[in-house]
């Protein structure tokens, strides 16, 4: 697997963890202190979050981080 698509996949992971929630993309993107756009850049793989990103995600949607990286490959 390349970069991308573990980006893609990781992406795809959190809308997933938030829908499951039940929390909106606005919603968590604020709770993070991130703008919208980042975190809908964040779901869709056009960009590598931090390992620091990935823990506000994982600590704002209330599961472990490696929840977040649990992709196959």
């Amino acid at each position: 697997m390349d970069k991308k698509e573990l980006q893609v996949k990781i992406g795809k992971r959190i809308k997933e963890l938030r829908e499951l929630k039940n929390i909106s993309q606005i919603d968590l993107a604020s709770a993070c202190n991130f703008e919208k756009s980042n975190m809908n850049r964040i779901e869709s793989g056009n960009t590598c979050p931090s390992i620091y990103t990935l823990y506000k995600i994982a600590q704002n949607l209330e599961i472990k981080m490696t929840e977040i990286t649990d992709v196959e490959d």
